[in-house]
């Protein structure tokens, strides 16, 4: 068992940078001396990491013969000679130290630590290479596939990434041998192993896809001010321009799509709005809720809250599927968004609040409502069950309980 094989393997095979393995190995070769000549203050370890070979040299001072005090830093003159024949006294005499000097057993040992130490540097240094690439996109293959989580192998370097369950989108199907394109979320150090996890949900993921798909945004004329994601459903964008003579929102969807299509397709169909970011924030608003049009809006300034008004067929447009529209809009404003629908002058006399009804009908389903833009009796009554249940979290049973309650009301007026 060759300690210099050993070294020579490592240095092959592992991609740790030259002044690191060099102290290692220096390292590794000093505790060998120390353990047989008790210091090594008087020795060099020369390491050659090109070529994987190294030098061992006791440095001792030449005496006359019957002096030496102390065998570890004096030598005397007759033993000297042996070593080179032109040596003097008062000289310095380097004598090489061979690794067979340690003994079999000794040399084993700092194999194993060689080993162990470079092991640890590898781990140290894969873990150091990602943390600095945390927000990039990755390339890789699909290695396993687990209950809870995918490996992937990144095409790269090799090494093995982790993409959970939680971070792919619905939609996402794979096999193994699939190529797969995410995010690098977060390293971390689990059971003292590098964790590289990557995400295919994460805001990062849209915003480096943009940067690849337009230029614009690589050489800085547009910034992304702000990513808000349903991951696979729907997804908002806020873009700025730098150049007045650059259109942003243009410049993303590209001509005919033809730079959003490629990332709605990587992303399983998620629906793409690019909003132009304005520091406006009715015309931030009215942007954040496209495609519905708004009538009017009051801003509550203090508590970060909005009610925005809508026409009665613009109120489904504004909340979107499952309340996907309303929810991205308010996280990409900062601002919490109710909508109202607005209602019409014919339609005021006849019509009675909800809240009239938080006798009969509990608050809570009085807010579910709300939220879907329903707050008096007869824009309840215009949906029909099914959308009702769409919409809000309603069971079909309640929703029925409702609308008996509301027409009753309405019987009674008759």
């Amino acid at each position: 068992m060759n300690l210099i094989e050993t070294f020579s393997e490592f240095k092959t095979d592992k991609n740790i940078d030259r002044p690191t393995m060099v102290r290692v190995l220096e390292d590794v070769f000093r505790t060998l001396i120390k353990k047989k000549y008790g210091s090594d203050d008087n020795f060099e370890v020369i390491v050659n990491p090109t070529k994987g070979d190294l030098e061992m040299w006791r440095v001792r001072a030449i005496v006359p013969d019957g002096e030496v005090t102390d065998e570890n830093t004096q030598i005397s003159i007759s033993e000297a000679l042996l070593i080179d024949s032109d040596y003097e006294a008062g000289e310095e005499c380097y004598q090489a130290i061979y690794l067979e000097d340690f003994g079999r057993r000794a040399i084993m040992a700092a194999r194993q630590t060689l080993i162990s130490r470079i092991m640890e540097l590898e781990k140290d240094e894969i873990f150091a290479k990602y943390k600095d690439r945390i927000g990039e996109i990755v390339v890789g293959e699909v290695n396993q596939i687990l209950k809870k989580q995918l490996l992937i192998l990144d095409d790269a370097t090799g090494n093995e990434l982790l993409m959970p369950r939680s971070e792919m989108i619905r939609a996402d199907y794979y096999r193994k041998g699939d190529v797969v394109r995410a995010v690098i979320k977060d390293v971390e150090m689990r059971n003292n192993n590098p964790l590289v996890i990557i995400s295919r949900t994460d805001e990062r993921f849209l915003e480096k896809l943009l940067e690849q798909e337009v230029p614009e945004i690589e050489d800085g004329l547009i910034l992304v001010r702000k990513i808000v994601r349903i991951p696979g459903e729907r997804a908002k964008v806020a873009v700025e321009s730098y150049d007045d003579r650059v259109d942003p929102v243009g410049a993303c969807v590209g001509m005919k799509g033809s730079r959003i299509h490629g990332i709605v397709r990587e992303l399983r169909n998620e629906n793409i709005d690019i909003v132009n970011y304005t520091t406006n924030l009715q015309l931030y608003i009215q942007r954040a809720l496209t495609p519905a049009k708004i009538s009017s809006m009051e801003i509550d300034e203090d508590n970060k809250k909005i009610a925005v008004f809508l026409k009665a067929d613009q109120v489904s447009l504004a909340i979107g599927k499952g309340g996907s529209n309303i929810k991205l809009a308010s996280a990409l404003t900062g601002y919490e968004i109710d909508v109202f629908r607005e209602a019409e002058e014919y339609e005021m006399e006849d019509d009675v609040d909800l809240d009239e009804f938080s006798d009969e009908i509990e608050g809570w389903v009085l807010e579910q409502l709300k939220q879907v833009g329903c707050d008096t009796a007869k824009s309840v009554l215009r949906l029909s069950v099914d959308e009702l249940a769409r919409r809000t979290d309603l069971e079909e049973e309640t929703i029925a309980e409702i609308l008996k309650i509301l027409v009753a009301e309405f019987e009674a007026d008759e």
